[in-house]
């Protein structure tokens, strides 16, 4: 019985899954004219294979400084160091009312530490990033 209730809720996620991506297939497909400009292109590279994929509604620029990359990049920054300061405030919180309970301090604790792990690994992710679009993507 389980078996056919989990192979049900399979079969209902997968349509609307394969409907999306056929959906989404079609608004993706350039004009063959664009495509062949591509093919013919000699120019490689990150920037230029990422250029040739983009889709009619895409923006051109997917690398610089206003491009979506770096807006994703920030976007995700902003959110995982607002979540680490309020897990930090909440810790600080918690290690202040803990009244001395030996388990309420040792998780306070954890919660300040793995806060501060969240803002090193945000920070050295945003790093990376830049690293990596800025040494791999030609100006």
């Amino acid at each position: 019985m389980k078996s056919i209730i989990k192979k049900s809720l399979q079969a209902l996620l997968i349509v609307p899954a394969l409907a999306l991506g056929v959906s989404f297939a079609g608004g993706l497909v350039s004009s063959p004219a664009a495509l062949a400009q591509c093919t013919n292109d000699a120019s490689g590279g990150i920037g230029g294979g990422a250029n040739c994929a983009q889709g009619e509604d895409q923006q051109a620029d997917l690398f610089g400084e206003s491009g979506i990359f770096k807006t994703i990049t920030n976007v995700l920054l902003f959110i995982i160091g607002a979540i680490s300061v309020i897990m930090l405030i909440i810790g600080g919180i918690r290690y202040t009312t803990s009244n001395g309970d030996s388990g309420a301090v040792t998780t306070a604790k954890n919660t300040i530490l793995y806060a501060v792990i969240g803002i090193v690994v945000a920070l050295l992710a945003y790093a990376l990033v830049n690293f990596v679009i800025t040494s791999f993507v030609e100006n």
